[in-house]
């Protein structure tokens, strides 16, 4: 364990949040997301739901600042209902560590899978909410 570091962080994510550069994406999967067959880079946090490892990634990735969708969430598909509890939760976990981000931005279902397949890497979770997925886009690390 290291000090300020959140345990819901495994060494694999952390080193992956390293490795991304600006513009690049993370997709954090429900349970149910085809993953595996969407790209090559998949990273396990079962059990873990994606509110607060939004809470525990934001700390430590800047959202991008110089788009204007830096957070992506996957639209219902015709017929279905959206939770709004569900991006409720996420937008409380995201105001706490990026007050200032956007509003989330809703795609196609077809359109999420193209960015998911395109994206540095996938999260699969435990989060068992319909259209729980969330994509974010990492941005310029400010220096201080």
């Amino acid at each position: 364990m290291l000090k300020g570091i959140s345990p819901l962080l495994s060494p694999e994510l952390l080193a992956t949040l390293h490795r991304m550069g600006h513009g690049d994406e993370i997709v954090l999967a429900d349970a149910h997301f085809p993953g595996e067959s969407m790209n090559p880079r998949v990273l396990r946090a079962d059990g873990l739901s994606i509110a607060p490892l939004l809470g525990a990634i934001l700390p430590l990735l800047e959202l991008d600042a110089y788009v204007p969708d830096p957070l992506v969430m996957m639209a219902a598909v015709e017929g279905d209902v959206l939770d709004p509890g569900v991006e409720e939760s996420y937008r409380a976990a995201i105001g706490q560590h990026a007050p200032e981000a956007p509003a989330i931005t809703r795609i196609d279902r077809f359109a999420f899978y193209e960015r998911a397949s395109l994206a540095f890497a996938v999260v699969m979770t435990g989060e068992l909410a319909k259209y729980g997925n969330i994509l974010l886009k990492k941005g310029v690390t400010p220096v201080d």
